[in-house]
């Protein structure tokens, strides 16, 4: 065999993805191991999703909507936007794709941050685009960077807002300012994978970006049902936009890219949103929580609008990471994010939360930190 691979691919490193629980538990002999790495709902999903896929199950020998119909109707209500400004992603994420596809040749830019959702530069080199990484500024997004990194030749901004790993948010004022002075060429993506968690002040106006496109740059929102709503599992995401760009992405959309038990989930997700008003309770009495007694440890946590916390221990991640892996509390060391002395933890239910605390405690005595 001698394949042909084109530069762009080649340079390309696979995301690295997790090691299963189970794998990891064998490996270091525990059982009953909790897992706080991966930011998702400790709670689940609401039970009414649950028994909507269990009762869409008997459809499985039948194609999906193409068009995500009931969905895309329910979604366009409850943002008080028209269906045809709504596309959906199977995951977040295949909305990155999908803009990039749309917009990216090759010599064209993308700008991001770092650190951030790796897949932003990971799509734009693979269509041959150029990526302008530029770092965070103090855990934060450097919008003024952004601005003057912008060419003739910039097509996307990518911002995750709330971000991840810092758990930072933009204030609305400040982000409308930056807004203001993105060139008409320029489509700005605002990743909202953990927006549900943030403070409703840091909200931003969906309604006014989509629809007030006259001299000014078009605004496409990302949305997800993987986090809030507790629904990874079935992949599916969303985006809100102008029309104009939602004509586009359709054009490179899969046809069904959007499973039946999917779009059954999720609109069962969205109409139950007493349950997900109580998943939002229950996280920020978590965060509140683990923020305080992070602190006391001596370990320097930052601010955190999701519903995740990253913290400074100000000795060896990894060190930590691996002793709380022998007490069966899979965290996320921050080295490969460039902070080689930080953690990111998932907030967890309440049991959760205390056994991490007790093992963290226990794991920073034995590495010489308290």
């Amino acid at each position: 065999m001698r394949l042909i691979i084109p530069d762009a691919i080649k340079s390309i490193v696979p995301y690295p993805p997790g090691k299963p629980q189970d794998e990891l538990e064998r490996e270091y002999g525990v059982k009953n191991s909790i897992k706080l790495a991966s930011n998702e709902n400790p709670w689940g999903p609401s039970p009414k999703a649950v028994a909507a896929v269990r009762e869409a199950t008997g459809n499985l020998h039948r194609y999906p909507d193409g068009a995500s119909y009931y969905l895309t109707q329910a979604l366009a209500a409850h943002h008080g936007l028209g269906a045809d400004e709504i596309v959906l992603g199977n995951g977040s994420n295949e909305m990155i794709e999908f803009l990039v596809k749309a917009f990216i040749t090759e010599g064209l830019e993308v700008i991001c941050s770092h650190p951030s959702f790796l897949m932003y530069e990971k799509f734009t080199r693979m269509r041959g685009g150029n990526c302008q990484v530029l770092p965070l500024a103090g855990m934060r997004h450097d919008l003024s960077a952004m601005l003057a990194a912008v060419t003739d030749k910039t097509r996307l901004i990518f911002i995750d807002n709330p971000n991840n790993p810092s758990g930072s948010a933009i204030a609305p004022a400040v982000l409308y300012d930056f807004l203001s002075h993105v060139p008409e060429h320029v489509v700005v993506a605002l990743d909202e994978a953990y927006i549900d968690f943030a403070d409703a002040g840091l909200h931003l106006d969906v309604y006014s970006l989509i629809r007030n496109t006259n001299n000014r740059c078009a605004v496409v929102f990302l949305r997800t049902f993987s986090k809030a709503y507790g629904l990874p599992g079935l992949r599916i995401g969303y985006g809100l936009m102008p029309r104009q760009v939602a004509v586009c992405l359709h054009k490179v959309r899969q046809p069904f890219n959007i499973n039946s038990l999917a779009q059954t989930g999720a609109l069962a997700a969205l109409e139950d949103q007493a349950y997900f008003n109580e998943i939002i309770d229950k996280n920020r009495n978590g965060r509140r929580f683990l923020v305080e007694r992070l602190s006391r440890l001596g370990c320097d946590p930052l601010p955190s609008e999701t519903n995740f916390i990253f913290f400074d221990i100000h000795a060896d991640a990894d060190r930590l990471y691996e002793a709380m892996l022998g007490k069966g509390v899979i965290i996320r060391s921050m080295r490969a994010y460039g902070h080689p002395s930080c953690l990111r933890v998932t907030v967890g239910t309440e049991a959760e939360n205390k056994r991490f605390l007790a093992a963290i405690e226990e794991c920073l005595r034995e590495i010489s930190r308290v």
